[in-house]
């Protein structure tokens, strides 16, 4: 079975087999029929990145670029094409594309949350088929948020970048951009961290993805309000 064999790859080479989906014949990505989601699960695979060429060479996106390298490896290897959600406009819907293969579900908070995983996990790419592969059974299970008390979440952040009208973007980059945003920096966001649910990222790994979120604004020079249902992962 393909999906077996791509799971014991995906994890050999850092990544995570993160389930898959059959494409609707109006849906499909060319010649793609099937879908496999590859990525990240709380500190899983990190190691495998941070040790890369791409994580040491000191040039731009090198999260992406090995993204493209390791994806694009088992695409050649399986016969598949590769997708990624960083390409540009217009982007892969792969958050629709995740809730179809997992259980996902919205959180107070926008991003998607895992009954396992909770807010810490990814997607780095996903394999297209031409054929029509079988696949497992979709993992079952509701979403944490529906028995969660208090939502801790929504009253962690330190300036209250998280509401029920959005996610203050400006808000919570200016606090990281300051001098009392440290704590944020180094250690990820306080109010994804607040969770209770999965595993929290490593330090380093955490550090590494909010650089990157104050770098992508500063290169795309993005501003305003984020709604909640947004759904970002």
């Amino acid at each position: 079975m393909i999906f077996a064999e791509v799971g014991v790859a995906a994890e050999a080479s850092g990544l995570v087999l993160r389930g898959g989906l059959r494409l609707a014949e109006a849906e499909r990505v060319g010649e793609a029929r099937t879908l496999l989601l590859l990525g990240f699960v709380g500190s899983d695979g990190w190691s495998a990145f941070a040790a890369s060429a791409e994580a040491m060479d000191g040039q731009a996106h090198p999260l992406d670029r090995w993204s493209r390298r390791v994806v694009g490896g088992l695409a050649a290897r399986f016969g598949a094409t590769a997708l990624f959600p960083f390409d540009g406009l217009p982007y892969f819907p792969f958050q629709a594309w995740g809730a179809r293969a997992e259980p996902l579900y919205p959180s107070p908070l926008g991003l998607f949350i895992h009954p396992r995983y909770g807010l810490w996990h990814s997607y780095r790419g996903a394999l297209a088929f031409a054929e029509a592969l079988d696949l497992p059974e979709r993992e079952q299970g509701p979403s944490p948020c529906e028995s969660c008390l208090g939502r801790p979440c929504l009253s962690a952040c330190p300036v209250g970048a998280f509401t029920q009208a959005g996610y203050d973007v400006p808000a919570c980059a200016d606090w990281l951009r300051g001098g009392a945003g440290g704590a944020c920096l180094s250690g990820g966001c306080l109010a994804r961290r607040a969770c209770p649910v999965g595993r929290a990222q490593a330090p380093a790994q955490a550090a590494f993805h909010m650089a990157a979120f104050l770098a992508a604004r500063e290169e795309r020079g993005e501003r305003g309000l984020y709604p909640t249902e947004a759904s970002r992962v």
